[in-house]
């Protein structure tokens, strides 16, 4: 149906996006059921599937649902695995077997717990666009970087290491965003996309440590009462923070310039996580209460 142009139109299109939510949060709910034991109801609660179903669709909102499965789920499991990393794990031998438990299964072995086994599950639906063969030591070197990423935080953690915030920085890969994107480009990805990978996970990287920041300004709180690293915690003032912030925005508009030659969505996708998160994260942070 159409409406032409002008406001009705503009509020047509916000309708389509957040009914692409609205389908998502429902899938997101039905795989999270199956894996109950990943995902407590605190802090997994209602307004966490919300939070992350509209993330997912303001995204891609010309996507279709099912164009949305790859990022959502990924999402999904980087949620569980953080929490996992950040809040169960109570030894350096668990963070250790989180790490390899679900490498093997990124890599085609037995799936061991429920963590390895909804990766696995991700990796099986990858698995069937054309481009999977090529691109999946891709999609593993970027899992890895993740999980060790996550794994030398929750050292650091632990053993109450003083980081400038250059190193907090080269750390950004255990947030996750950038194997969420890789999942989403090479389950939707168009030729250019695909053909760039590499490039993009580059531009990927410096979204990535803006979000980080973001979210270290946003939950500031919720983090020292949960025990996780944080920018502010570390001794880096606020100002310093969004200092930071900004040069980073200059350089992925520098960075996204090629990247909006060959795949315009593609620059699209990735200005939008950042133009989406920075308006989500000043009101309300993804987790719920722990």
């Amino acid at each position: 149906m159409g409406l032409g142009a002008g406001k009705f139109s503009a509020a047509a299109e916000l309708g389509r996006t957040c009914a692409l939510a609205a389908r998502s949060q429902r899938d997101l709910i039905a795989c999270a059921d199956a894996y109950r034991e990943l995902f407590p109801v605190r802090p997994f609660d209602p307004g966490f599937f919300s939070g992350l179903s509209l993330v997912g669709a303001f995204g891609s909102p010309w996507a279709t649902p099912e164009e949305l499965r790859a990022v959502n789920r990924a999402s999904l499991w980087i949620f569980a695995v953080d929490y996992l990393a950040d809040v169960v794990a109570g030894s350096a031998a668990e963070i250790d077997a989180l790490v390899s438990d679900c490498l093997a299964a990124a890599g085609g072995g037995d799936a061991g717990p429920p963590i390895a086994r909804f990766l696995a599950e991700i990796r099986d639906e990858l698995a069937v666009t054309p481009s999977f063969p090529v691109l999946h030591p891709i999609w593993l070197d970027q899992l890895a970087r993740t999980l060790l990423a996550m794994a030398a935080e929750w050292r650091w953690k632990s053993g109450g290491t003083s980081l400038t915030l250059d190193e907090y920085l080269d750390n950004a890969d255990g947030c996750g965003s950038s194997f969420v994107n890789v999942s989403h480009w090479i389950a939707t990805g168009d030729p250019w996309t695909l053909d760039h990978l590499d490039e993009l996970r580059e531009v990927s990287a410096e979204v990535q440590r803006y979000l980080r920041l973001l979210n270290d300004l946003a939950t500031h709180g919720r983090e020292i009462e949960w025990g996780d690293l944080n920018a502010l915690t570390l001794g880096v003032g606020r100002d310093e923070v969004t200092a930071r912030m900004r040069e980073i925005v200059d350089r992925c508009a520098t960075l996204l310039e090629p990247v909006r030659a060959g795949s315009p969505r593609t620059a699209d996708y990735l200005e939008r996580q950042i133009g989406f998160n920075t308006g989500f994260y000043g009101l309300v942070d993804y987790w719920g209460e722990l």
